[in-house]
């Protein structure tokens, strides 16, 4: 049972507070501020927690608040600044610098949350609570060494082939895992099953404590150990506890909805009882749960520590205008248990285009969209994906259109392994492996024989590969060849597969997208790589990606030997992109950015919202994919364009093809109608606005702000646009009402009156259910 931690109180025996002189209130503060931001600045000497929305530009608000205090007598000493990373330090240490200029106050001391911790672990290193360490920081080279080789150790032996294949995977998948669980207190194996991992990835666990032995046995620490290390030498020696805290007068946190446990308890040891606590951040914004972030902590658990904070909020953005801004408040208001904050526009900042996009083809789509755009709007835009293979189709038009690109990681879509193998595939059965050096073949015949991987040992598979090799041509003969008696028995099923399909597809002049799907479904390719897949993700993500390039190939229409050639000419334009042109990027990876254009593709259920698992809880999964989209969403400052598909003819057959759930939730039309009206100032305060779209809530709530009344129809429910899994109650055709407990990709669950919880199809589920009305 994890231990529960105190809450943090005023205690009789912290000595009180010097008394500050009170100087009259004659620091000029900037016309600019609003009157949110005014009241943050000169707010009093306690706890506070800031709900701050995309651009309500926080950190110039946050330097003056430093300003003012100091003004107002508080020692820069005991005051304390935490910043999320090196980068946001650098940028606040130069914004306060800016606002301080001149005016010959001692600044306090900007520190990341890992340079306090490191601190902190000397320290208890000198008093005696904790063993020294090298000075020399374990590098990510040194952790990724050591975590292949306990891979290779403690892996079971059906998992040795693919670790030695994708060796980059399997090490990127144990170093952060050791990083998740130094992010909280809980054991390894409790964040083993949080993740969800299958059971032939329980060696995690091992590898996780072998690691810590190595490392504490060679005196070292990781980067995750500067806050690890010490944080639980706090937790678990109360002496501890009364070194550190009450320390500091003053701390003030930025960018709290990214915090996980591990920085949050810090705090609470830091402040103790004598500090006064400001945090600031935007709980709608927490997307890094994967990293330990979670949003009860600036939702709650701040709230419950640090006693009666004042709440207080940046609620004006100067990055986009109306249209978005209602667009996101829509949005994110389907969410529960969050702080109901509303973003508004500032009247000052200038109006943004919105437009929504149904279409087919995504990659289509966005040609459309870069085409009708400025050359320096198209240089600096985004293109933000919920995964990588989203990409693929896209960034392949892209090049095969000759528009410049970069991307935010990796090398592209053409330097896949899964693009790669299909390269490989398409040489053999265009018989151009004449063609080809040795070392060329040798490499297509690894790859075949891993696409999926056929069931041998790795020192089997390598002679095979090398007999194929040595002929160029008719390896599907070979395969059949062999003697299979001789083989396991799923592996012999698996080469006999592969030997028939290779001399089926042997010459084949139809469609590519053809040849992939016949050579995808005689080898049973996607089940093949789930079976071998560290998680789910990782899995749906490779097949993804197959399916994207597949697309591609299907609207080129081309045969294989004529797809070989249109690959060569892309690759050879890929190898000479510059870093130059609209940006590929996730939206997990655009926090705190900007761009002038944003565009977002695959708004359908397959990826916004993500597809969840049978395990997953899915109104906790829906949530945070909501959030998600609301970052990628107001990363724009001029233009936001959302493609989604077609609605089907009938809803039940959308599926993961079909449009998005959270479109119907954006009241796209609505937001468009209403923001134009507040752009063009045409629309004054005190005036009744009529409105041809149908008004809600929020709209009011947002126009009200401004002044202004809506007139217009307020439909009473939203319910009918929405599919039936995606309602809170139901009602079925003979077990009467119940409650939508969990959804997966294709079924869904259902708890009744009675107490039962049933599973349902999708399909299916327009023929027995309606959704409930009161």
């Amino acid at each position: 049972m994890r231990e529960r931690y105190p809450r943090c109180q005023l205690a009789s025996t912290i000595p009180a507070m010097p008394t500050r002189p009170q100087t009259p209130d004659t620091l000029p503060l900037p016309d600019y501020l609003t009157e949110e931001q005014r009241a943050i600045i000169t707010a009093g000497y306690e706890h506070a927690v800031i709900t701050a929305v995309a651009g309500s530009g926080k950190t110039s608000t946050l330097a003056w608040r430093i300003r003012y205090l100091l003004t107002q007598g508080h020692d820069p000493d005991r005051m304390l600044v935490l910043m999320f990373n090196r980068s946001a330090k650098v940028d606040f240490e130069r914004k306060l610098h800016s606002v301080c200029d001149q005016s010959g106050l001692a600044l306090p001391e900007i520190r990341t949350y890992h340079a306090m911790g490191l601190r902190l672990y000397k320290r208890f290193v000198r008093e005696g609570y904790l063993p020294g360490f090298s000075e020399k920081i374990l590098t990510d080279q040194e952790i990724g060494y050591q975590a292949w080789l306990l891979t290779r150790r403690l892996a079971p032996e059906e998992l040795a082939g693919e670790i030695r294949r994708n060796k980059k995977e399997f090490v990127e998948t144990a170093t952060g895992f050791i990083d998740r669980v130094k992010t909280g207190l809980a054991p390894a194996e409790v964040v083993f099953e949080e993740l969800g991992f299958s059971d032939k990835h329980r060696y995690l666990i091992d590898l996780f404590h072998s690691f810590e032995q190595w490392r504490k046995g060679h005196s070292r620490i990781s980067y995750a150990d500067m806050l690890y290390e010490p944080v639980m030498a706090i937790h678990q020696n109360p002496p501890l506890q009364r070194l550190v805290g009450n320390k500091m007068d003053l701390i003030l946190v930025d960018e709290y909805q990214d915090t996980n446990e591990i920085q949050h308890l810090l705090l609470r040891y830091v402040a103790g009882d004598r500090a006064r606590v400001t945090v600031v951040g935007d709980p709608d914004q927490t997307i890094y749960e994967f990293r330990g972030a979670r949003p009860e902590f600036i939702l709650r658990k701040f709230s419950d520590e640090f006693e009666s904070p004042l709440e207080q909020t940046l609620s004006y953005t100067f990055r986009y205008g109306h249209r978005v801004a209602l667009l996101a408040n829509h949005l994110i208001s389907h969410n529960t248990g969050r702080r109901d904050v509303m973003c508004h526009a500032h009247p000052g900042t200038p109006a943004t285009n919105i437009e929504l996009h149904r279409s087919n083809n995504d990659g289509d789509q966005v040609l459309r969209i870069l085409a009708q755009q400025p050359e320096a709007m198209r240089q600096q835009g985004a293109i933000l994906f919920r995964v990588w293979s989203q990409s693929v189709p896209i960034e392949l038009k892209l090049l095969a259109e000759q528009i410049p690109y970069r991307i935010d990681s990796g090398k592209g879509a053409l330097f896949s392994r899964e693009v790669q193998a299909i390269t490989g595939l398409l040489l053999v059965v265009t018989g151009r492996l004449p063609t080809l050096a040795d070392t060329d073949r040798l490499d297509i015949a690894r790859q075949l024989l891993r696409f999926p991987h056929v069931g041998l040992k790795e020192p089997e598979l390598e002679n095979l590969a090398q007999f194929l090799a040595a002929s160029d041509h008719g390896w599907h003969q070979r395969l059949l060849g062999l003697e299979f008696d001789a083989l396991a028995p799923m592996a012999a099923k698996k080469l006999k597969k592969l030997g028939e399909v290779l001399q089926q597809l042997a010459g084949h002049q139809g469609p590519v997208a053809g040849l992939l799907t016949v050579y995808a479904e005689h080898t049973d390719l996607y089940e093949g790589l789930r079976s071998l897949a560290l998680t789910h993700d990782s899995a749906e993500e490779r097949i993804d990606t197959i399916q994207g390039f597949r697309d591609y190939l299907k609207g080129l229409g081309l045969n294989a030997d004529a797809t070989l050639d249109h690959l060569a000419n892309l690759k050879q334009q890929a190898g000479a992109q510059q870093d130059e042109g609209v940006l590929l990027s996730t939206i997990h990876r655009t926090k705190g950015l900007e761009w002038p254009l944003v565009i977002i593709p695959g708004l359908q259920e397959k990826y916004l919202p993500y597809s969840p698992r049978p395990q997953d809880n899915a109104r906790a999964l829906l949530e945070s994919e909501r959030r998600l989209l609301y970052v990628g969403m107001t990363r724009t400052r001029h233009s936001l364009h959302l493609i989604t598909r077609p609605a089907p003819a009938t809803p039940h057959l959308a599926g993961e093809q079909g449009p998005s759930r959270f479109v119907s939730e954006l009241c796209f039309e609505l937001c468009r109608e209403l923001g134009q009206h507040m752009d063009s100032r045409h629309a004054l305060a005190g005036q009744a606005l009529k409105l041809d779209s149908p008004i809600t809530p929020i709209s009011q709530r947002y126009a009200r702000r401004a002044g202004l009344t809506l007139q217009g129809e307020v439909p009473q429910t939203t319910t009918e646009t929405q599919l039936i899994w995606q309602q809170t109650r139901v009602v079925h055709a003979i077990f009467g009402i119940g409650t939508v407990v969990s959804e997966d990709e294709s079924a869904f669950e259902v708890c009744f009156a009675n107490g039962d919880t049933l599973s349902f199809s999708k399909k299916s589920a327009h023929l027995y259910f309606s959704a409930e009305t009161r």
